[in-house]
C-alpha cells in the first residue's frame, strides 16, 4: 500500500506534469484516450514502486520513461501496429531510468498547446470541450469536474469518454492548425478557458455564489496558454481579464457568505497581487497591439476590468470610458451579452434612460431563460426611480435563476424596491 508521503508526491506531480505527459504521449500514439491510459498506468506504477524504491530525483522523467515503455510494449503486442513500435523506439532510445524530462520530449510547450487545441476540437460540443480540457490539460479528476459543473460523476465520466471516442472516430490530428483555422481554434480554446473561469466566478446553478476552485483552474489554464502562445495578444488579454476579475472574488461575499454587488464590495479586500499580474498581462497585450497585432474581445474586456481595478471607491469609476470600451467591444464581438452589459455601462455613464434605450434594442428572448436581462432592467428602473417596475423585474430574474445565492440577492432587491415605492 502506498504511504501518505508517496500518495501526496504522486498527486502533486500529476497536477503539475500530467498535461505535459499526456501531450507528449498523444504526439507519439496519436490517440488521446490511449495517452491518458498510459499516463495513468505510469502513476499507478509509481504508487506501487516508490514506497520501496523511494521518490526519484526527477519524478516527471521517471513517469515519462515508464509510460513510453508501456506504449512500446502495447504496440509490440499489436501486430497491425508494428511500424509504430519502431517509431516509438527511435524517440525513446536508450534512456536512463530517471533522465531529464526535457531530454526525452521535444517541443514540450508545443505538445501542450497541441493538446489544448485537440481538446477543443470543433467536432466536440462546448460542454465536452470544457470537460476534456479540465481532464487532460487541467489534471482534474472526473469527480472534481462533475462537482464543479453540478452533474453526477457517472454522467461526467460518460461525457469525457464520449469526447475521446468522438476525437478517435474523427481521426482528429495532433498537428497545430495554421492560418484561419488556427485563429478559429485558438478562439475556441480561449472560450473554453473563459467558460471554466466564469462558472467559478459566477456559478450558474447550485447553492454557492462562486466556485473558487474552477476560477483558479481557469486562471491557471489562461496563464499556461499565454506562456505557450506569447505572440498572441488575445491570450495575454484573456489572462489579464481573468486575473483582474479574480482579484474581486473574495470580496464578492460578506462575512456571512451573502453575495455582494460590485458597488457594495469592500475594495480593500481586492487582491492586489492579482491586479498587478493582470496589469502586467494587459501590458504585454498592449505591446503586441502597438506592433500592429490585432486584438479582440478579451483584450477589450480586460481594459474594462482594469478601469474597475484602478479605483478605490465606486464613485471614482470612469463609466464614460467603460461605455466607450463596450461600444468598441460591440464592434469586435457583437452579441446579446455584450449589449446587456453595454446597457449597464451607458446607464451608469449617461443616466438610466440611456441604459434602458440600449436594453430595449435587445430582444426579450435573446438569452433564453437567463436572469440577466430582467435583473439589469430592474437595476436601471430602480436607478430611474421606477421602483414598482424594478421590483417586478427582480422577481422575474429571481424566478429564472438556478443559483440559490443569486435568487436570495434578487429577492432582496425586489423587496427593497417595493419598500422604496
Amino acid at each position: 500500500m502506498p504511504d501518505a508521503v508517496t500518495t501526496e508526491a504522486v498527486t502533486e506531480v500529476w497536477r503539475k506534469e500530467s498535461a505535459v505527459l499526456i501531450a507528449a504521449l498523444t504526439r507519439m500514439t496519436r490517440d488521446v484516450g490511449m495517452a491518458e491510459d498510459l499516463a495513468q498506468d505510469a502513476f499507478v506504477t509509481a504508487l506501487e514502486q516508490w514506497p520501496a524504491s523511494g521518490i526519484p530525483d526527477n519524478p516527471a522523467a521517471w513517469l515519462m520513461t515508464t509510460a513510453k515503455r508501456r506504449a512500446i510494449d502495447s504496440f509490440r503486442r499489436a501486430e497491425t501496429l508494428r511500424r509504430k513500435t519502431a517509431e516509438l523506439e527511435r524517440t525513446a532510445g536508450e534512456v536512463d531510468p530517471m533522465p531529464d524530462l526535457t531530454s526525452q520530449v521535444d517541443h514540450i510547450e508545443d505538445d501542450v498547446l497541441r493538446l489544448m487545441f485537440l481538446c477543443c476540437h470543433p467536432t466536440l460540443t462546448a460542454d465536452s470541450r470544457a470537460a476534456l480540457t479540465l481532464r487532460m490539460v487541467g489534471g482534474l479528476t472526473t469527480v472534481e469536474i462533475a462537482r464543479g459543473f453540478l452533474v453526477a460523476d457517472a454522467t461526467m465520466g460518460q461525457r469525457i469518454a464520449r469526447a475521446k471516442k468522438t476525437l478517435a472516430d474523427a481521426k482528429a490530428g495532433f498537428d497545430l492548425p495554421t492560418g484561419a483555422d488556427r485563429v478559429r481554434r485558438l478562439d475556441d480554446v480561449m472560450a473554453v478557458i473563459y467558460l471554466v473561469f466564469n462558472e467559478g466566478y459566477a456559478a450558474t446553478a447550485g447553492e454557492d455564489w462562486t466556485r473558487p476552485d474552477l476560477a483558479t483552474e481557469g486562471i491557471r489554464l489562461a496563464r499556461m496558454l499565454a506562456g505557450l502562445a506569447p505572440d498572441e495578444p488575445e491570450a495575454h488579454g484573456l489572462q489579464a481579464l481573468l486575473e483582474l476579475q479574480a482579484s474581486r472574488l473574495h470580496a464578492r461575499t460578506d462575512a456571512a457568505g451573502n453575495p455582494l454587488l460590485l458597488d457594495d464590495q469592500d475594495r480593500d479586500r481586492w487582491d492586489r497581487l492579482l491586479i498587478r499580474r493582470g496589469v502586467a498581462a494587459l501590458g504585454r497585450a498592449e505591446a503586441l497591439a502597438a506592433r500592429g497585432v490585432p486584438v479582440g474581445r478579451y483584450f477589450l474586456q480586460a481594459r474594462i476590468a482594469h478601469e474597475h481595478a484602478r479605483t478605490t471607491m465606486p464613485g471614482e469609476t470612469n463609466w464614460p470610458r467603460i461605455a466607450a470600451l463596450y461600444d468598441l467591444l460591440r464592434e469586435a464581438a457583437p452579441g446579446p451579452v455584450v449589449e446587456v452589459n453595454r446597457a449597464v455601462a451607458h446607464g451608469r455613464a449617461f443616466g438610466a434612460a440611456a441604459g434602458i434605450a440600449v436594453l430595449d434594442a435587445v430582444p426579450a428572448d435573446a438569452l433564453g431563460s437567463s436572469p440577466l436581462i430582467p435583473s439589469v432592467r430592474g437595476d436601471l428602473l430602480s436607478r430611474s426611480g421606477e421602483h414598482s417596475g424594478a421590483a417586478e423585474q427582480f422577481d422575474e430574474a429571481a424566478r429564472r435563476t438556478r443559483n440559490d445565492a443569486e435568487r436570495l440577492l434578487l429577492q432582496g432587491r425586489a423587496s427593497r424596491s417595493r419598500s422604496a415605492q
